[in-house]
């Protein structure tokens, strides 16, 4: 069973890049965390959706994989994204979130097959 964690970040219009380069850089680093499945966290931005209008104003987006719902609540509520959460988004960085987490369905987990030998 797989469980998907997908998320949208907008910043304030205030934020520098350095802000967002310090933060891409320390999230990057979750994807070791035991709790993210083979160490699929997949993080990108800006946006290259065509037309722009349609990303609605969010810069970047973080896709993890979990095989457990435990597995996604360790890594939601894990010190390591807490530290990264209050340091670089809450309470004055961040200006719009969105959220979306899903169990894959069984006849679909097959695509969620990381393994050297994987295919989709």
């Amino acid at each position: 069973m797989t469980f998907v964690h997908m998320v949208l970040l907008k910043f304030r219009p205030e934020v520098t890049q350095e802000h967002k380069t310090a933060f891409v850089k320390e999230l990057k680093t979750l994807k070791n965390l035991a709790c993210v499945k083979n160490n699929r966290l997949l993080f990108g931005g800006p946006s290259v959706t065509n037309p722009i209008e349609r990303s609605k104003g969010f810069e970047f987006a973080l896709v993890s994989y979990h095989e457990t719902r435990a597995a996604l609540d360790e890594y939601q509520y894990c010190k390591e994204h807490a530290h990264i959460s209050s340091t670089y988004l809450y309470p004055s960085y961040l200006e719009d979130i969105s959220v979306f987490d899903f169990q894959v369905d069984a006849e679909d987990e097959y695509m969620c097959d990381f393994g050297p030998t994987a295919k989709i």
